[in-house]
Parts: C-alpha cells; sequence; structure tokens
C-alpha cells in the first residue's frame, strides 16, 4: 500500500453478503479500518450521522433505494470518497451524473483485482485532499499565532510604554532566553493581564 502510516474509516453500502465476503480482505489489505458494514440506505444515513468516513462505497441496487441520491449528498457532506458500483447496462448513464461530484463509478460484474485498485485510487485521491486541508490548517494556525504575538506587543506598548520596535524584540529575546516560542511568551503576557487568549 502506497501510504502506511494512515488508515481508511470505510462504509460499505450492500444488500450483497459474497460482495461483503470478497471485500472484506481487499479492505484489510489497503488498509480500510475501522470498517463499517450496512445492508440499505436508512441505514447508511443513520451511519453518516453517527460518522464521518474516509471512503464509502455503495454497491446498488439496494433493497429500499438506488443509491444515487445518497452516494451525491455522502460526497459533498462527508467530503468522503464515494465510489458507487452500478450494473454494466446502467454504468454510462450513471457515470454522467455523477461525474462532477467528483464519484468513482464502477461497473459490474467486476474482479477483485479491479475492486483492489480502485481502492487505491480512491486513498490517492484522499491523500490529494487531506494535503490543501493540512496547509489550511498551517495557515490558520499561523495566523492565530501572529494574533496573539499582535495582541501581546501592543499590550506592552499601552501598560509599559515600550515602543513597538522595542516590544517586538522583548518578546523574542524573552523566547531565546527560555527556549520556548514568540507565541508562548505571548501567551504568558496575556495571562499575566488576565487577558483571555481566544478573544478576538
Amino acid at each position: 500500500m502506497i501510504f502506511d502510516s494512515n488508515e481508511y474509516k470505510t462504509l460499505i453500502v450492500s444488500s450483497s453478503e459474497k460482495f461483503d465476503l470478497i471485500m472484506k480482505p481487499l479492505l484489510s489489505d489497503n488498509h480500510c479500518s475501522p470498517v463499517t458494514f450496512v445492508k440499505n440506505i436508512a441505514a447508511a444515513k443513520r451511519a453518516v450521522l453517527e460518522n464521518s468516513f474516509d471512503f464509502i462505497i455503495v454497491n446498488s441496487p439496494l433493497t429500499d433505494e438506488f443509491g444515487i441520491k445518497f452516494v451525491i449528498d455522502s460526497s459533498q457532506s462527508q467530503r468522503a470518497i464515494c465510489l458507487f458500483i452500478v450494473k454494466s447496462e446502467l454504468h454510462e448513464e450513471v457515470h454522467e451524473k455523477v461525474l462532477r461530484y467528483g464519484i468513482f463509478t464502477l461497473s459490474k460484474p467486476t474482479s477483485p483485482s479491479v475492486l483492489s485498485q480502485s481502492l487505491k485510487w480512491m486513498a490517492v485521491t484522499r491523500e490529494r485532499i487531506r494535503l490543501p486541508e493540512s496547509k489550511v490548517l498551517s495557515i490558520e494556525e499561523k495566523m492565530e499565532e501572529i494574533r496573539i504575538i499582535n495582541r501581546a506587543k501592543w499590550l506592552l506598548i499601552d501598560s509599559l510604554k515600550m515602543s513597538e520596535p522595542d516590544a517586538h524584540r522583548y518578546i523574542e529575546k524573552q523566547a531565546m532566553d527560555k527556549c520556548v516560542t514568540k507565541r508562548e511568551i505571548a501567551e504568558g503576557i496575556l495571562k499575566t493581564y488576565n487577558i483571555d487568549t481566544n478573544k478576538q
């Protein structure tokens, strides 16, 4: 497997026990864990309300619905990577409907090797999505750090009548002397003056 460090929380929606038995070893081989198996769309809807999933695989048709609306809704609300498996005679029509939502489709009958390859493509897609998610998080964290340091600087300027360059140097020097981050020094300054660091 390409991404050994990651596990993919997976929902399988299928009314076929044979399909579930074929999928179980493939899911294990492709780091899909934990795996939730449900038999119909009603149960799948409950599952996505209670948990978030990396992968959602729908083997249509189901006993209560075809599944196309569920897979489209899940791809948008869950940000999950979805695979919709349909009979070969319906594949082209379904593919056209779900393509713009970024949903993978697979025609059946299929084989374990094709299913395994599909899981690998889903993992690649999930990791590609993860990259901008982590970049956004790091940018947000950096912005928060700048905000806290600036608040501490202006507190020093206001309370101790420091100039802005002096306040900046003070925080920087304290961080170097104590071998901590500038954010930690800034948070300490704010706490000294009973200022909530979470306050905007």
